[in-house]
């Protein structure tokens, strides 16, 4: 029975991840029709699908603030509400200035989620199930952005109004969202470390009963040990979580995994695809991420974190040297580069894609692991962006050997980092996580 009660929080909770991944991408069907109607620049269609992304950066860097100081339930539900103003708003704007206002409302609730979300999930869940239960949100970001091209799809010859709905429909799951947030409880870890031990103990009764007294003994020691230390971040015992979240998050990004989701047609075009077969290629990479993000997310307490990022490293490296090769040598085959950027894309939705959010969400104390979420949550966003800004300018002047060459030389040292310096920590309470990375 608490089993149950924990994986239906856990789904609530990462329905935040599947808004997450659908409003990423349902821009995708939209981006066209609003550049025709209201007759903007190419800076201003720029400054349109990124203002997004823009908020997402925001979100993710402030999104700690809320989750410390009004709680993990209480900020989910203001994310949901932001998902739900955004798609109203956007869908019904009557203008370009408005329209931009409510995107970026959205692109906060996607940062916010990303930092909230996998932290309420990793503070509820047991620790032999830590890794799938926090797995959900990212495999419903994969869900969410399948979703979206779908509904895209289905919507498109609705009328000339149709990107209205495309954008509108948001407000379907955004509103399930806020009244499902309404039978889920405040995070344990958070009611204890606010002094409200006894509803703490309820909740860590319901996630499981066995180890309720061992768990609030070891949370509360955690809470004491940090009440003789800094709450800064930047305080020096800190310093292992802080940089593995940076490091992790940065690999993450310098894979090229954005500039291939978001550029995938242009990347295909350039091996010498007609157009329909490059938006045809483009559709398997969304199917096999969400393929490949489901296996990830399984096998993932299984296996263990670093295993999945060794295998995942060592496969990254493989396919980018084989695409970088075939720009090199322009022997594209009929469907080479597309057969192994779609190898590409199992390889890091099976590694990165699965264990980024979770791995981020158990290695920092309860005290600071709001801050450290939102820490690792914006560097993954301000490098997406950068990545997105730039890859175009750079597979111009570089062209794509030298481009996907780069992406490789990373994975090199990604496969280092992992073999060096990253812990394990499947299996293990947060707080036995936290006796091993920080220094008390």
């Amino acid at each position: 029975m608490s089993q149950r009660k924990v994986l239906f929080w856990s789904i609530v909770t990462a329905l935040g991840g599947f808004l997450f991944g659908f409003d990423t991408a349902v821009i995708s069907g939209a981006e066209k029709a609003i550049q025709q109607l209201w007759h903007l620049s190419a800076v201003e269609h720029g400054f349109t699908i990124s203002i997004a992304l823009i908020g997402t950066v925001v979100g993710a860097m402030f999104g700690g603030i809320p989750s410390d100081r009004l709680g993990r339930r209480q900020t989910l539900r203001w994310i949901a509400v932001l998902y739900l103003v955004s798609a109203v708003g956007a869908a019904l704007a009557p203008s370009w200035v408005p329209f931009m206002v409510f995107r970026f409302l959205g692109g906060l609730g996607v940062g916010a989620s990303s930092v909230t979300a996998p932290l309420y999930i990793s503070e509820i869940s047991p620790a032999q199930s830590r890794g799938k239960l926090v797995g959900l949100f990212q495999f419903n970001i994969v869900f969410g952005i399948l979703v979206a091209y779908l509904s895209n799809y289905l919507l498109a010859n609705v009328g000339e109004h149709s990107w209205r709905l495309m954008l509108g429909v948001q407000a379907v799951p955004s509103v399930a969202f806020l009244l499902f947030l309404f039978r889920v409880p405040e995070s344990p870890r958070w009611l204890l470390l606010h002094g409200r031990v006894d509803e703490g103990r309820e909740v860590l009764r319901i996630v499981n009963p066995e180890t309720v007294d061992d768990d609030v003994a070891a949370i509360l020691t955690s809470q004491a040990a940090a009440a003789q230390q800094s709450e800064s971040l930047w305080s020096p015992q800190y310093r292992t979580p802080v940089l593995l979240a940076v490091a992790f998050a940065f690999f993450n990004q310098v894979s090229g995994i954005n500039a291939i989701i978001y550029y995938a047609p242009r990347i295909f075009e350039m091996t010498g695809l007609g157009q329909g077969a490059a938006l045809l290629s483009s559709a398997g990479i969304g199917l096999i991420n969400f393929i490949f993000t489901l296996l990830g997310v399984n096998v993932i307490d299984r296996f263990g974190r670093r295993t999945l990022m060794l295998v995942g490293s060592v496969g990254l490296i493989i396919t980018l040297g084989l695409v970088a090769r075939a720009f090199y040598t322009q022997h594209f085959g009929t469907l080479l580069v597309p057969g192994l950027l779609f190898g590409y894309i199992a390889f890091f939705a099976f590694s990165q894609g699965a264990v980024i959010w979770v791995f981020i969400s158990e290695i920092f104390p309860n005290a600071v692991r709001a801050k450290g979420q939102a820490l690792g949550s914006s560097t993954h966003w301000v490098m997406a962006t950068v990545i997105a800004f730039t890859f175009p300018a750079f597979a111009d002047k570089l062209g794509g050997g030298h481009t996907f060459a780069i992406f490789c030389g990373m994975m090199v040292l990604q496969l280092i980092f992992v073999w060096r310096f990253m812990p394990e920590t499947k299996g293990t309470s947060l707080e036995g996580v936290e006796r091993t990375l920080v220094m008390h």
